[in-house]
């Protein structure tokens, strides 16, 4: 039996990539193992989003090619979809697979494999408009608590500091029934909650004048009685339309949490940056969410020290980030990407600088998120739990607050109702109704 071992970095897609591809190879017969322990073949799956990723990519790679020389070293996802003949570079390397393609991973691999050493099998392929959504199977593993469904593909917003477009080609989609199929068959395998990802999800259908909108997915979803607990990945703000909102509060089992990406709080800034809206338009949804789900988690990323944002833009961001009340605040110092235009935008902030600004908004997050947990002191939430450690387990509430219970019990995977008595580490610790 052959073993392979497999190593992510980057988003939730990219979790979901994994795993899919996972599951294809445990389905013919090889051994999934660690990625700390010598393999026969080694498949990392990659992420250029910043420098660090992208450094990162290549120190895994140079890693399991020291663990194994004798190993096939698989380089796919966003590395070598955008920079093939720099993946090829890297010593060890024997397949590089892009963006595409990956429901045929296997047969690649042993393709590669009879090929041996003597040369690279470079199956990147360009993303064209014609390329078509690849309908992978969501992974099944024996962790039955989260199932991460990717239901889109592909982003045409082109912001000017993302390669994410480039490396991830046009808008595609999984069709409904495929949808409903796949939600259908993780809840059957026991997962409790599904997720749906995508690179732009809040476009699901829009390659198509006639398709469904993102709101027709979810309903697809929710028609599977089975399904416990939905949740939504990362979302546009101008693409939360009312008819989402609605099924968010009609329908306990869609869970209230929106991640809302802000990237800065200063509208010259949002306006290099090619954002969709303004610091205007943006504040007068959250008001519109918040009026029709007034408890509703919003979490958001910013980006500090893009190029030309001054001292005073980023007093406003701030100021922003203070007035909306986010839940959580996911912070970036920019990152030039080779090939997007920010890249060559003059009004470089020095590093030093990034530094001590992300700093400064890491300190207003952990207000905004203790100021957010400690709303909930009292009540009772219903919190999935997932694993036990320090004589107490942890778990995610439906706003995606992490919660600690005393139990003897055996909890893992389960559902259970907790009131919240007090702040706890990075989230509350309560009591097991």
């Amino acid at each position: 039996m052959k073993k392979i071992a497999f190593y992510t970095l980057g988003c939730k897609v990219n979790q979901s990539d994994t795993a899919s591809m996972e599951k294809l190879f445990r389905q013919a017969g090889y051994g999934i193992v660690d990625f700390a322990d010598e393999a026969d073949i080694y498949l990392i799956n990659t992420c250029v989003v910043t420098n660090t990723g992208q450094r990162k990519s290549r120190q895994i790679i140079n890693r399991a090619a020291k663990r194994n020389p004798h190993a096939l070293i698989v380089v796919s996802g966003c590395y070598p979809q955008t920079a093939a003949e720099e993946v090829k570079l890297i010593a060890g390397v024997g397949l590089i697979i892009g963006n595409q393609d990956r429901a045929g991973v296997v047969g690649l691999v042993e393709q590669a494999m009879a090929k041996g050493s003597a040369e690279i099998l470079d199956n990147v392929r360009a993303l064209s408009p014609n390329t078509c959504f690849e309908e992978m199977h969501a992974a099944s593993g024996s962790d039955k608590t989260r199932a991460f469904l990717k239901i889109q593909e592909g982003c045409n917003q082109f912001c000017t500091y993302c390669i994410i477009p480039y490396a991830r080609g046009p808008l595609r989609s999984r069709s409904l029934d495929s949808i409903r199929g796949e939600v259908e068959a993780l809840t059957a395998a026991g997962f409790r909650e599904v997720v749906l990802l995508g690179i732009h999800l809040g476009a699901y259908g829009q390659e198509d004048k006639d398709g469904p909108a993102l709101a027709e997915a979810v309903k697809a979803a929710l028609s599977i009685p089975t399904l416990q607990r939905l949740r939504l990945g990362s979302l546009e703000s101008i693409e939360v339309s009312d008819e989402l909102l609605d099924l968010m509060a009609g329908d306990e089992r869609l869970q209230k949490q929106l991640h809302l990406p802000l990237q800065s709080g200063s509208d010259a800034v949002l306006e290099k940056m090619r954002r969709p809206y303004t610091t205007k338009v943006y504040k007068e949804l959250l008001a519109k969410i918040r009026k029709k789900l007034p408890d509703i988690a919003i979490t958001t990323d910013i980006i500090v020290g893009f190029p030309g944002e001054t001292e005073a833009d980023f007093l406003l961001t701030m100021q922003f980030a203070q007035e909306c009340g986010f839940s959580k605040i996911h912070i970036f110092p920019f990152s030039p990407r080779k090939g997007t235009p920010a890249a060559g935008f003059s009004g470089s902030v020095p590093e030093i600088v990034k530094q001590k600004r992300a700093g400064e908004l890491a300190e207003e997050d952990r207000k905004g998120h203790e100021a957010y947990c400690r709303s909930f002191i009292g009540r009772s939430m219903s919190v999935l739990f997932e694993q036990k450690e320090g004589g107490l387990w942890s778990g995610f509430s439906g706003n995606y607050l992490r919660v600690y219970a005393a139990s003897d019990e055996q909890l893992a995977g389960c559902i259970r109702d907790v009131v919240a008595d007090e702040l706890f580490l990075d989230g509350l610790k309560g009591t097991l109704l």
